[in-house]
């Protein structure tokens, strides 16, 4: 199982007086390696993860408890 992508992101990147926008793209590239591919290879095993970890909840979760709402797995 491939190990999950961690962002190295600097502490001071965050703080809210900080002027500059922590560039995402720029982040999970470096997290990859530098390999763009490897990067979209990875972002596309965690969204088929996140799929079927909301098909399993969808499963276990009444409707009574989401008062009739259901998941969507695509962006509409």
């Amino acid at each position: 199982m491939p190990e999950q992508i961690a962002l190295e992101i600097d502490g001071a990147e965050c703080a809210p007086e900080a002027e500059q926008e922590v560039d995402l793209v720029e982040s999970v590239i470096r997290a990859c390696g530098g390999d763009p591919r490897a990067a979209v290879r990875e972002l596309l095993a965690d969204a088929d993860f996140l799929r079927d970890q909301l098909y399993t909840a969808s499963c276990l979760l009444s409707r009574g408890i989401g008062r009739g709402w259901r998941p969507q797995y695509e962006r509409t």
